[in-house]
């Protein structure tokens, strides 16, 4: 299992960063820091394998926590995850050793994609003391091809999401429910479930709780206007 101490002093995406990396196989967050210090101290208890990290943050900023660590000889990676899109903040990042820099808002399916290609570095890093050039090559490989293919979300398949995915089409002229779904699907209500739930925290679908007089209340969803954009990679 990946370790990763989140960098982020807005706890809103802070949780949304940690939901969108435990979906991912081989992941766990491991912690979350508010402030350079608290990441700093925390570091120093603890091993990570991997931080998440915004730029923009009171006191010591990302960047120059990134400088520090390196000074320190801390061996841990760092995925830098910020709004900052000038050049000095990605070169000065990249020269710092960050692996990859994601600039916000970025799709999930990018962000699927820094991870399993670190997940794929990680692995062979792990397993062998020496490599040679075709090993190098054959990594370098892993990262353009994961670019250019999106890994589904854990827990999904790709047969299951098509047909599931052609319901939705077939239902986004008006609100749908989980029932209707799984009716022209054939597939179970509870995997048709786990699938929208899937899909709404991906930002493919907006799901709103429908509360009648009597019973249980109704998930009604809606395919948002970049659905049909956010969900294509993944079909």
């Amino acid at each position: 299992m990946i370790n990763v101490l989140i960098v982020e002093d807005d706890p809103m995406v802070a949780e949304m960063n940690k939901f969108y990396l435990e979906s991912v196989e081989g992941f766990c967050a491991q912690g979350w820091a508010r402030t350079a210090g608290e990441a700093l101290q925390m570091l120093e208890r603890r091993t990570s394998d991997l931080i998440l990290l915004d730029i923009y943050m009171k006191e010591m900023n990302g960047l120059e926590l990134l400088s520090e660590i390196r000074s320190r000889g801390m061996r841990v990676d760092v995925i830098v995850i910020s709004a900052a899109s000038d050049k000095e903040s990605i070169q000065k990042a990249l020269h710092n050793g960050a692996v990859d820099y994601l600039i916000k808002p970025f799709e999930f399916a990018r962000f699927r994609v820094a991870l399993a290609a670190y997940r794929e570095q990680n692995r062979l890093f792990k397993r062998q003391d020496r490599l040679n050039q075709a090993e190098l090559d054959r990594l370098s490989r892993f990262k353009r091809e994961q670019g250019a293919r999106a890994e589904l979300p854990k827990g999904f398949t790709k047969p299951t999401l098509h047909t599931v995915w052609k319901a939705i089409e077939s239902c986004s002229a008006h609100p749908f429910t989980i029932e209707e779904i799984a009716s022209l699907t054939g597939i179970s209500r509870v995997t048709v479930g786990k699938y929208l739930a899937g899909l709404a925290e991906m930002g493919v679908l907006e799901m709103d709780m429908i509360y009648g007089t009597v019973g249980r209340p109704v998930q009604n969803y809606n395919m948002l206007p970049k659905g049909k954009a956010l969900i294509s990679p993944y079909l």
